[in-house]
């Protein structure tokens, strides 16, 4: 892959693989699990939405899936009153726009290299069969409420491939796109800034530097507030939210 993008080609692509395409020019992407068959299992917020804030955001920001009731996709059908996990065929889930791959086990040099958050995490994946059974299992059993910046369809995916959960309640879910934009209303808003420099060049470097190490620390590769949780004890979990329901006692190798 490159350090810019991780553009691939659909030949290139294998089951268990995360994938993502970009929306609104670059505004966000959208991620899923490759399943074979042309298939892609992915999280909507529902209402024919890919993504949702719930608030007139929405109006500006949010894509509609692209199998609506107008004009169906011959593969999937009229999609847009699902909601939830659902499975669309790979043209409907990229909707027009370039296929890229989600990479794990990357170096901390190579994730602080990446200027987007979204494309890559230090966290290791697991073997594709279990990856693409969980993808399967949520598909029938749920992943929880939708939630924007704690459980969204990266959250998805990244579960899907390592099965780790968050157990707080004060952070960000594993997604990297959401973490990338707290990072950067961090390094912003942060005063002592102001102490560190007093040249508009030196302020950028330093801000630059402080958007970096928020979305290092936030990685779900090197987060501490992260637990393995089997998926037939998540949908088995009495709360309908699953963003922040892994204990630390699950956890595995970490």
């Amino acid at each position: 892959m490159g350090v810019i993008s991780n553009k691939i080609s659909r030949d290139e692509l294998k089951p268990g693989d995360h994938i993502y395409s970009w929306r609104h020019a670059y505004v966000y992407a959208h991620h899923g699990i490759y399943v074979g068959d042309g298939k892609v299992i992915h999280f909507t917020r529902g209402a024919g939405q890919e993504i949702g804030t719930g608030t007139f955001l929405d109006n500006i920001i949010v894509s509609s899936s692209p199998s609506h009731g107008d004009c169906p996709c011959p593969n999937c059908g009229d999609q847009s009153n699902l909601d939830g996990v659902i499975s669309s065929c790979l043209e409907c889930f990229l909707s027009g726009g370039d296929l890229y791959i989600f990479e794990y086990g990357v170096n901390p040099v190579v994730f602080l290299a990446k200027p987007r958050g979204g494309t890559c995490t230090l966290a290791s994946s697991d073997p594709p069969e279990e990856v693409i059974h969980r993808a399967k299992f949520l598909l029938q059993n749920g992943f929880g409420v939708y939630n924007v910046f704690k459980n969204n369809c990266e959250d998805f995916a990244i579960y899907c491939k390592t099965s780790l959960l968050v157990y707080t309640n004060m952070s960000v879910g594993r997604s990297g796109q959401a973490a990338s934009i707290f990072a950067a209303f961090s390094a912003v808003a942060s005063t002592p800034l102001r102490y560190l420099t007093t040249s508009f060049s030196g302020l950028a470097v330093v801000g630059y530097g402080m958007y970096c190490m928020g979305r290092l620390v936030s990685d779900i590769g090197v987060r501490r507030d992260v637990s393995k949780v089997p998926v037939e004890r998540l949908v088995a979990l009495p709360t309908t939210d699953v963003a922040s329901e892994g204990k630390p006692d699950d956890k595995k190798g970490r």
